[in-house]
């Protein structure tokens, strides 16, 4: 068998298999030369060219690079691992969506009034007055060099020390990156034809009718025909089809839903969970010092270690005590009163008392009731951007289903909590990686060379692709639920939803606020947050915007 074009392009013919690019266990055996083989496309389509017109005799210099990016990748493997990636998702990024239509609408209502200069602001100039953001202006254009010092802090990060310090190669790698973000990554995501594609791309194809429309000759025959006992037969035979099948159906449903219950009940949490420690001693009774109790320093030490593990950490007392009282209160470092009802409180030893001196075992061995376990409550946030983003509350019926799904949720709090992570990683599996890398290999690469740039649609077939998403009608039982959850004129409905992604300024702003949203989570140490560097050192967003604001 020949060696491929990664062996022979990045690792010279070597009978020995190249190192795996990704540290993950269980992962398919044909994702890491399906890895190596994509990096050695893209290493031949856009570096060789130009290193072969500098030098035609040195060829480590793409090895070289594949070393540099497996470094990478696996720095950023590790990262990705860290991140919770079931807030991210059902969290949010619906927040951030959700903000983004309320502001484009309040935008929208306020043009043509005096709010908008007598009506000489545009709905752009409005809309980036409700979001501002340093990295963008008022006119849309993209601040470069909030991006440059961005991507050399996640170079600083990921690349090995001796590649970082080279001041000129990590010029050239920064400058490079910086293009591709700015000038040919956002202008083109945040294209309204881009996002009706997408749209039009995750619905699928228009249904074919199952029946062809008979013509009206044919109809007036078979109206005419008399009515016989075959045709009878022919009627009860597809009803008994027809309902066997609904049958098998909801049982292949039933055991599915048995099945997901329970890999969902047993699945380990996917989210990091507040620390629960049981509080044994009441963290209000003075410590008494072990003379006084006459007790030999052997039981004293016991005693002051388990008053010390009593004592919850600050951090997850203000962690549980935020997610009980609702995302809008805050911690506070003064304890709250105490109940006179509560048996903790009662049993709390009384300084002036003559039983104080004496040791009691009811104030040791009564706990207190633990907090309330910790729910993430996933689906508020997608339910407030489904109800923002198709006005649910302006219609009865469509009112009525939205109460209906937020008192379900609320019931099913717990069960979906697990359920929505289970089915995102399940989803993010090894195969939906191999499958996204086939994907991009054959559109990118469909003959081993970068294919010819997709031509943009124009003006007539964006307003095609606008027409066929508002007329769109779902599938199956969805169809039939459409007139309730739509109103009465879907089309008008759909269109609302579209206006505010129709855009490309106020789109561009909602994909730098996603795009801060993602890096603060791989790189938490760009907010001030928890991350280290080669260095150790931090790059916060504020020393980004005083080098942005200086240049």
């Amino acid at each position: 068998m020949p060696p491929s074009l990664a062996s022979r392009l990045l690792f010279h013919a070597s009978p020995t298999p190249p190192p795996h690019l990704l540290a993950t266990k269980n992962l398919p055996p044909e994702l890491n030369p399906e890895l190596y083989d994509f990096i050695a496309l893209a290493l031949r389509a856009y570096v060789s060219p130009w290193w072969s017109k500098i030098t035609r005799y040195d060829k480590d210099f793409l090895p070289h690079i594949t070393r540099i990016l497996g470094a990478v990748v696996r720095s950023l493997e590790l990262r990705v691992k860290e991140v919770d990636l079931s807030c991210l998702v059902f969290h949010d990024i619906p927040s951030i969506v959700t903000q983004h239509y309320i502001d484009y609408r309040n935008a929208a209502a306020k043009t043509s009034t005096s709010y908008a200069t007598g009506g000489a602001a545009s709905l752009s100039n409005l809309f980036a007055h409700l979001q501002p953001h340093m990295a963008i202006s008022s006119e849309g254009i993209l601040n470069a060099e909030y991006y440059r010092q961005i991507i050399d802090h996640i170079l600083k990060v990921c690349l090995p020390a001796e590649d970082y310090e080279p001041e000129s190669q990590r010029i050239i790698i920064r400058e490079v990156l910086v293009k591709v973000v700015i000038e040919d990554i956002m202008p083109k995501i945040t294209q309204p034809w881009f996002i009706y594609k997408i749209l039009l791309d995750a619905m699928g194809p228009p249904d074919e009718p199952i029946f062809d429309p008979q013509p009206p000759l044919a109809a007036s025959i078979a109206q005419s025909q008399p009515f016989s006992f075959h045709n009878l037969i022919v009627i009860v035979l597809s009803a008994v089809q027809a309902c066997s099948g609904t049958c098998l159906a909801l049982v292949q449903t039933y055991k599915q839903a048995i099945t997901t219950i329970k890999l969902v009940q047993q699945s380990p949490p996917r989210t990091p969970q507040p620390s629960e420690i049981p509080i044994v001693l009441s963290t209000s009774a003075p410590v008494v010092p072990p003379e006084v109790l006459d007790i030999t320093p052997k039981a004293s030490k016991i005693l002051q270690a388990s008053s010390l593990r009593s004592v919850p950490s600050v951090r997850s007392t203000a962690f549980s005590e935020h997610h009980r009282r609702g995302p809008s209160s805050t911690f506070s470092g003064t304890p709250p009163p105490p109940n006179k009802h509560d048996p903790s409180v009662a049993s709390t030893p009384n300084p002036s008392s003559s039983s104080y001196l004496q040791p009691s075992s009811t104030s040791t061995k009564q706990p207190t009731p633990p907090p309330p376990p910790y729910q993430a409550n996933y689906t508020s946030s997608p339910l407030l951007l489904l109800v923002t983003i198709l006005t649910l509350p302006t219609r009865f019926a469509s009112s009525i289903i939205y109460t209906t799904l937020c008192m379900l949720c609320a019931l099913f709090t717990s069960f979906l909590d697990k359920l929505l992570p289970h089915m995102l990683y399940t989803f993010l599996s090894p195969l939906f990686i191999l499958n996204t890398v086939k994907t991009a290999k054959k559109t990118l690469f469909p003959n081993g060379y970068p294919g010819p740039p997709p031509v943009e649609p124009t003006l007539e077939e964006q307003m095609e692709m606008r027409r066929k998403l508002e007329g769109w009608r779902g599938r199956g039982g969805v169809t039939l639920a459409i007139p309730f959850i739509l109103g009465p004129d879907p089309a008008a409905t759909i269109s609302a939803a579209l206006d505010p992604l129709s855009d490309p300024q106020c789109n561009r702003r909602l994909a730098v606020f996603i795009l801060d949203r993602i890096l603060i989570a791989l790189f938490p140490e760009l907010a001030g947050g928890e991350g280290t560097s080669n260095e150790g050192t931090a790059t916060p967003l504020s020393t980004i915007s005083r080098s942005s604001s200086s240049h």
